[in-house]
């Protein structure tokens, strides 16, 4: 049954995440009553910001654990790097000054910070880190909201928006298997992209997405968005475009979040079935280039890819969640993931043949590269020479998608005849505005606080 307070509710949100939670937070602060629904239930609230674990953060000095400087131009041209320029420059810029004043911001409303750890000391000036990871964020943001008079729904799945003209004037949903409608003044649409739904995945992607494995949540399916796009709302992004890296392939299918990925890369051979390397595994720093291996490992046979270090790179990276394959020498090893041994040994043997004398710095770009190889490696090109030998499969896991709704600098949704006066969408739903391919690391929190504060200034500012 839905409740008074729920029917007197003059903002509704859709989603329960970082997004949905600033929005909410930014809303009731202004004054308006405030109804999250929020489709999964309660003990797995909070969408992929569950699993995250920093935030990119613009700053002219030292801020908070932030140390030095890190300027809007040079957080324009990182984003540039990993997009290849596929963003609109605009809303881009919006959400990187933006981030300066969220994160005292995120601070005053109850969020807490701690340095860089060992393993991610070359985000410590680019990254703010959330003390407790992105669960503890999402329950401070929670316990906020409540506090602040918002009435949360759990297991509400929204079946349908009715748009009419250029309001929404129906909200549908379902929760306890009952149906409920809900006629707010507004709504901001932060549910996320399409990627839960393997259906929509392969429709997008072909039969190979049936072997992604999803790093967030199995809630966002993208039924809203599609509802929308459906009655003409302007669409944003590729449908094929998403954040995907590469993970263990032992995760599970859904949910396995940030501790399934694996950082190894940099520092080994990557091969595919076939035991052949197939490209550059040294190209950049880590944060500037995991983002692209979930889309270079879906592009191989079976979408499976071989990370295989040796020894001395063991304790280089983050530890993995599952501990790596092991073996005393390459072709033991190749048995063991079920490769050629001939074929790995002779890629290994190849790659040893073509390292160079040099410093190897593990912490930053050493141009220790390799030579005569094709694909080449041209950072921390060390021989894998020193047993025991270690692998990990792996696999794309998928993030967030990039197809999403239209929005103007105020987070307005925009429908084909001009926006949509009550309609704001912030975060993934909305962030291929911005990221039209590639990622730049804790950028999607940076989108979804930036936008989530704006879309509830407005919605609240519509309402009053």
């Amino acid at each position: 049954m839905t409740s008074k307070t729920e029917m007197d509710c003059e903002v509704v949100i859709i989603g329960g995440g970082n997004a949905a939670l600033c929005a909410a937070i930014t809303a009731a602060m202004a004054g308006v009553r405030v109804l999250i629904l929020e489709a999964a239930p309660k003990e797995y609230r909070g969408g992929n910001s569950r699993h995250t674990r920093n935030f990119r953060c613009m700053h002219d000095g030292p801020l908070s654990v932030l140390t030095g400087h890190y300027d809007e131009d040079e957080y324009y041209n990182d984003l540039l790097l990993v997009t290849k320029g596929n963003t609109d420059e605009h809303l881009a810029r919006i959400a990187i000054r933006g981030s300066q004043d969220s994160q005292p911001w995120m601070e005053a409303n109850g969020v807490r910070f701690q340095p860089a750890l060992s393993g991610t000391l070359s985000l410590s000036r680019t990254n703010a880190f959330f003390l407790g990871g992105g669960k503890a964020l999402v329950n401070a943001y929670y316990r906020r909201a409540e506090a602040l008079g918002v009435k949360v729904r759990y297991n509400a799945h929204v079946d349908h928006l009715e748009l009419e003209g250029d309001r929404i004037t129906r909200v549908d949903f379902t929760a306890n298997s009952k149906s409920h409608s809900l006629s707010p003044k507004a709504v901001i649409v932060a549910a996320g992209g399409f990627q839960g739904s393997i259906e929509r995945l392969v429709k997008a992607w072909g039969p190979e997405a049936e072997n992604f494995l999803i790093r967030g949540t199995p809630y966002n399916r993208g039924d809203v968005l599609f509802d929308l796009l459906d009655q003409g709302v302007q669409s944003i992004g590729d449908p094929t475009q998403c954040h995907a890296v590469a993970i263990d392939g032992r995760a599970p299918k859904f949910d396995g979040g940030i501790v399934t990925r694996l950082d190894c890369v940099p520092f080994s051979v990557v091969v595919n079935k076939d035991a052949k390397r197939f490209y550059d595994e040294g190209e950049d720093v880590w944060p500037k280039r995991y983002a692209i291996w979930g889309r270079l490992v879906a592009a191989q046979e079976e979408q499976v890819a071989y990370s295989i270090i040796d020894a001395k790179s063991k304790d280089l990276f983050m530890p993995s969640v599952f501990p790596p394959i092991c073996a005393s020498s390459i072709p033991e090893l190749a048995k063991k993931l079920g490769l050629e041994p001939e074929a790995l040994a002779s890629t290994i043997t190849e790659f040893n043949g073509s390292c160079q004398a040099g410093n190897f710095t593990p912490t930053e770009l050493d141009n220790l590269a390799t030579k005569d190889l094709e694909p080449p490696k041209t950072n921390w090109a060390r021989p894998i020479t020193e047993a025991p030998f270690y692998a990990y499969s792996l696999r794309p896991g998928v993030t967030f998608t990039y197809l999403g709704l239209k929005v103007d600098e105020t987070a307005q949704v925009q429908g084909q005849e001009g926006p949509v006066a009550n309609l704001w969408a912030a975060g993934e739903t909305m962030a291929g505005s911005i990221l039209g391919q590639g990622y730049l690391a804790g950028f999607g929190m940076t989108i979804g606080t930036v936008f989530g504060r704006i879309a509830g200034e407005e919605a609240a500012a519509y309402v009053k």
